[in-house]
């Protein structure tokens, strides 16, 4: 995806994200467990202004976040670290140099490409929690948010930081997930003590589980989005326990 079109969907998601966070504060997340709307209000704000000191500063900011910030209202909070981040991306250029924390990419179009993802699923679960219809993800945003789930969460934390997933793969006795979005997206996850690797492309369709569904409702099925409806418009084939260990692997990246 281009940088613009990020912009483009970060300022959709984050308009629909807003409406939906006035409307009932302390209504619960059910895709955040022991989050109320004001919960992840003050998270996303909070994202925001994090990301936005990150690219000023040119090192994550710690401790965070900031005492003061508890002071202030979920919503205001919001809304100071979306203008924030907003003009710190009109002032740079995506090739600019930023603190992230994947070590490939050390630019502004990480946290560009970053937070559009970040929006849309939080958008997602302020929609789930206030009841309201939940807007269609658009099918480039959804491919290219599993791509970064599955790459830059997933292999990269457990190149990493494999310690956080000895209980998971150690045990593994290696298999291949295929992941399809759509007709044209797919992806092969092969794991193993120590191993998260992913690669473009069904290859050649043999896998000991298969993911398989329109890019939104992978996307959703894959970060825990699919709602009270469930993962119905996902197909799963494969063993419960194969199954299990790819969603355990995602989960512990992503926390």
């Amino acid at each position: 995806m281009e940088y613009t079109r990020f912009l483009d969907c970060l300022a959709a998601d984050h308009d629909r994200l807003r409406a939906a966070v006035g409307a009932d504060a302390d209504a619960p997340v059910p895709t955040c467990p022991g989050w109320t709307v004001a919960d992840l209000t003050r998270h996303v704000g909070e994202v925001y202004l994090h990301k936005t000191a990150a690219m000023r500063d040119g090192v994550e900011p710690r401790p965070w976040p900031p005492e003061e910030f508890a002071r202030e209202a979920p919503t205001a909070l919001l809304d100071r670290g979306y203008t924030a981040l907003r003009a710190e991306f009109a002032t740079r250029a995506p090739g600019d140099p930023a603190a992230t924390w994947y070590g490939p990419d050390q630019s502004v179009g990480f946290w560009i490409r970053r937070m559009a993802q970040e929006t849309v699923v939080h958008r997602i679960d302020a929609e789930l929690a206030t009841g309201r219809p939940v807007t269609a993800v658009p099918d480039d945003l959804a491919v290219d948010g599993i791509d970064e789930l599955l790459k830059v969460f997933a292999a990269y934390a457990v190149a990493e930081w494999g310690d956080y997933f000895t209980g998971i793969l150690d045990g593994s006795p290696g298999r291949t997930f295929l992941v399809r979005a759509g007709d044209d997206a797919a992806w092969r996850v092969r794991t193993g003590p120590g191993e998260f690797t992913v690669t473009d492309g069904a290859g050649d369709g043999t896998a000991d589980v298969r993911v398989s569904g329109s890019p939104e409702s992978v996307l959703r099925s894959l970060w825990n989005r699919a709602g009270d409806g469930g993962d119905g418009a996902v197909r799963v084939e494969g063993a419960p326990e194969a199954v299990a260990e790819l969603r355990r692997c995602l989960v512990v990246a992503t926390q």
